[in-house]
């Protein structure tokens, strides 16, 4: 099973016998198979008929729609969520103080982890950077602060500022001098590295939202992300882990490499409105610059997203060890072992929610 991404503004899908066409403006030709197909993204504006849909829907393809600067727009979803005894659990531990708070905890040290051993490694290629070596004592401190919080409240801020440390360094992993990052930036990305980022988070919000509503929790039911109507709270908290090894060192690696380039961005003058992604939560608003009224931003050309996407779909095919099952997996097959592994834990089947943290 895999991903199909279409970009484009321009075509038609239609339904030819079991299998789907895609038509470009240019007259190419794309067929694909929904048997073989786990998920449709599609970045853009293309014509879909109803016997392409039917198709979809019968196959069951989870499909995500997006504006071509990644803003959300609706998706298909055939998951019913018929398990209502593990929402039960899900809403019963919100009320139970202890248990959630340890939850909360778990998934907040972790990201904050995460983000630590990623300035070691920055702080190991330079070693003369006093900058670096004082912010890190700066995080480790933080992190033992966040492990103690007598509330969800304390410990949103330290993992808030545990974050403004983090990104206040994220810039010197990244070799190119043309590439700009002054801090994390939003709603819309206000340079370069901020239009990467905010799309590999969103690939990354959707790929755990599917492993969430595939064990029939419930997704907007979370512990360390504030609840709010329509806010997927649980899938914020659940790919907080992913962020820093997925999102971020692929960011960097993209820019470092040379895969990305300077024409694969193109600045844009936004609305109020036009250029939210699904991905910023309130808690993250809280740590980033959030551009109002018309603005210009940042975003990644047609091939910048290709070029993206491609090594997206590469880093979640990577193996790593992953000690609860003492092997070698994917992080497509961890994201789905993490869901389990937390629906045990909800199910007082296991004690405490361990996220993937990397040394």
């Amino acid at each position: 099973m895999s991903s199909i991404y279409i970009l484009t503004d321009h075509g038609k899908l239609n339904k030819k016998g079991e299998a789907l066409q895609l038509w470009a403006k240019d007259g190419t030709l794309t067929s694909i198979f929904p048997y073989k197909t786990d998920r449709l993204v599609i970045a853009g504006n293309i014509e879909i008929t109803g016997g392409a849909l039917k198709l979809l829907m019968r196959h069951q393809v989870n499909t995500i729609f997006l504006g071509t600067n990644g803003k959300f727009n609706g998706k298909l979803d055939f998951q019913e969520g018929k398990n209502v005894f593990i929402r039960k659990r899900q809403y019963e531990t919100l009320d139970t103080i202890d248990l959630s708070l340890s939850i909360a905890k778990e998934i907040a040290c972790g990201k904050l982890k995460n983000q630590l051993s990623f300035a070691q490694r920055i702080k190991r290629r330079r070693e003369t950077e006093n900058t670096v070596s004082s912010t890190i004592e700066r995080m480790k401190n933080n992190i033992e602060k966040a492990e103690k919080a007598p509330n969800i409240d304390t410990l949103r801020g330290y993992e808030g500022m545990g974050a403004r440390y983090y990104y206040s360094i994220f810039r010197q992993n990244i070799i190119q001098d043309w590439a700009v990052f002054k801090g994390r930036s939003m709603h819309p990305p206000a340079d370069n590295v901020n239009a990467v980022l905010s799309f590999l988070y969103t690939l990354l919000l959707y790929r755990v939202d599917a492993a969430i509503e595939a064990e029939a929790l419930d997704p907007f039911v979370g512990y360390l992300h504030t609840l709010d109507y329509g806010k997927r709270a649980l899938t914020f908290d659940l790919m907080e882990e992913y962020r820093t090894p997925v999102a971020d060192t692929l960011c960097c690696a993209l820019f470092n490499l040379g895969i990305l380039e300077k024409s694969d961005f193109r600045e844009v003058v936004f609305s109020s409105g036009d250029y939210d992604y699904p991905l910023e939560s309130e808690e993250e608003n809280e740590k980033a610059t959030v551009v109002q009224q018309e603005k210009k931003g940042v975003l990644l050309t047609k091939d910048g997203l290709k070029k993206v996407i491609g090594q997206f779909e590469k880093k979640m095919d990577t193996l790593l060890f992953y000690p609860p099952l003492n092997k070698q997996i994917s992080y497509n097959v961890i994201i789905y072992e993490q869901v389990r592994h937390f629906k045990r834990v909800l199910n007082q089947e296991e004690t405490i929610y361990k996220p993937l943290v990397l040394k």
